[in-house]
């Protein structure tokens, strides 16, 4: 995008257009190029790579960046960015800042470790290894890092040419944020930009719900879920009790693909209360065995503040660590990791979360073809990943090149999600004047729930809304 000239505003989505994976937003303001999310692609591997090792646009024309919160497809990508010449300040909430630092390295790592273990079976295999370079290493990591500043939630930062932004809380996990912008624009008017980022729920457990602030021109909004409602989360407890007792009872174990950030805290803490309860097995052992959802789990303790009330509770005045109880185990080596083959009766948590990459591709290869097992699913799952696959029930699912029967039970907890679904994103975005809001931007859909939103917030009196094509140019003002 070439560069605004004073008083002009527009947006261009570089990924999470019309998918949902690979965040990568612009937004040009008074001759101000600022980069929201730099994010991984996930999905098809040859795909995977052309799209994160090709930025699709010059990043020494971006003036600033700002990451809305942890998750890989958000912030996986910073990088490459770096690599490429950005030298400007990224900017984050700081609990954001932690858990970055923490994925990126936990990427470059499995990186690593998964060019390794191609280039083993291919000499098991007796087969030429075609060499394969990691999108980045742990150096790039160091670097990229020097240029991140850890903010407060609603504190204005004033960047240039009439902008200034500030972070409001997402509720979508720790650290999350939304995005406010206020742009001084022609006739000395103050145009007010919202990005969502990922909207979270309200009312559910860890976090606060998401902020509310004050009215906007202008809305770029998720729709992760414009086409569904979740389940009821007061449902949960006993739901997965019920489950958990049924995979017990048959001698199984349950694998769950997690993301170590966010949705394994919630696990924990759901699963700590059935036991609390005696809703599930004493002997019933549990595991996480993801060594970043154990350092993640840690900056979890350390933001006691970004909590609901209750959460806060528990850790302030009864001085309980709802993310870790006596029959909770946190695997940290592969040694540890191995162990869990012969295991039976026991529930392994694992990343990553849409099972791409990381420990569980290894528990799952081990357990997916026992249909005493089950695999359980409780986050999304994007196109063309496995953990898509699984979901969809394929006969035959692809793990480190092999095939293998499906054949473990499947179970879906929609109410885990941590994205807001279509009913309570329209009840969000009621809270904003419909008079003054110009047009509503839909992002971060693939294109059955973009439509789906687009009609249902026609239907709660949200007239302009536009569903954004990837790499075309917006203009707002």
């Amino acid at each position: 995008m070439d560069k605004t000239k004073n008083g002009e505003i527009k947006i261009i989505s570089y990924g999470a257009a019309k998918e949902v994976t690979g965040s990568k937003h612009l937004l040009s303001a008074n001759g101000l190029n600022i980069l929201i999310d730099c994010g991984m692609f996930q999905g098809r591997r040859k795909e995977v790579e052309r799209k994160n090792k090709n930025l699709p646009f010059n990043p020494l024309t971006i003036d600033f960046a700002i990451c809305t919160h942890g998750h890989y497809d958000h912030c996986g990508n910073y990088p490459t960015l770096k690599k490429n010449g950005f030298e400007n300040p990224i900017y984050s909430t700081n609990a954001t800042a932690e858990i970055a630092e923490i994925v990126l390295k936990d990427s470059a790592h499995i990186q690593r470790s998964d060019i390794e273990f191609l280039r083993k079976r291919a000499l098991k295999e007796g087969k030429e290894f075609e060499e394969i370079l990691p999108i980045y290493t742990e150096e790039d990591i160091v670097e990229v890092m020097k240029l991140w500043h850890g903010i407060d939630y609603n504190e204005f930062i004033e960047l240039k040419n009439g902008i200034r932004f500030k972070l409001i809380d997402a509720g979508h996990i720790l650290g999350s944020s939304q995005v406010v912008f206020e742009i001084e624009a022609k006739n000395n008017k103050t145009i007010r930009i919202l990005f969502t980022g990922d909207l979270g729920r309200k009312g559910v457990p860890i976090l606060k719900d998401p902020q509310v602030d004050s009215d906007f021109d202008y809305i770029i909004c998720e729709s992760t879920y414009g086409d569904r409602l979740h389940s009821k989360f007061e449902n949960l407890e006993d739901e997965l009790a019920t489950f958990i007792n049924k995979v017990y009872q048959r001698g199984g174990k349950i694998i769950i693909p997690s993301f170590a950030i966010g949705r394994t805290q919630e696990l924990v803490y759901l699963i700590h209360l059935l036991e609390d309860k005696n809703k599930i097995p004493k002997d019933m052992e549990i595991f996480v065995d993801s060594p970043m959802s154990f350092n993640i789990t840690k900056i979890f303790e350390k933001y006691k503040d970004y909590y609901d009330e209750e959460t806060k509770d528990a850790f302030t005045k009864h001085s309980k660590n709802p993310f870790g109880f006596n029959k909770l185990k946190y695997i940290q080596t592969v040694e540890e990791s191995k162990k869990l083959n012969d295991m039976t009766r026991c529930i392994i948590i694992s990343s990553s979360g849409m099972a791409e990459a990381g420990r569980v591709l290894h528990h799952l290869a081990n357990s997916i073809e026992n249909p005493k097992n089950a695999v359980c699913i409780v986050g999304f799952m994007a196109e063309n990943t496995l953990g898509r696959r699984i979901l969809e029930k394929e006969k035959e699912v692809k793990i480190f090149g092999t095939y293998y029967q499906n054949n473990a039970e499947l179970a879906v907890f929609d109410s885990f999600s941590a994205h807001a679904d279509y009913s309570e994103v329209s009840d969000y975005l009621s809270n904003y004047d419909k008079n003054r809001l110009k047009n509503i931007f839909l992002i971060h859909g693939e294109s059955k729930a973009l439509e789906q939103m687009k009609l249902n917030l026609n239907k709660v009196g949200f007239k302009n809304s536009t569903i954004v094509e990837p790499e075309i140019e917006y203009l707002l003002e």
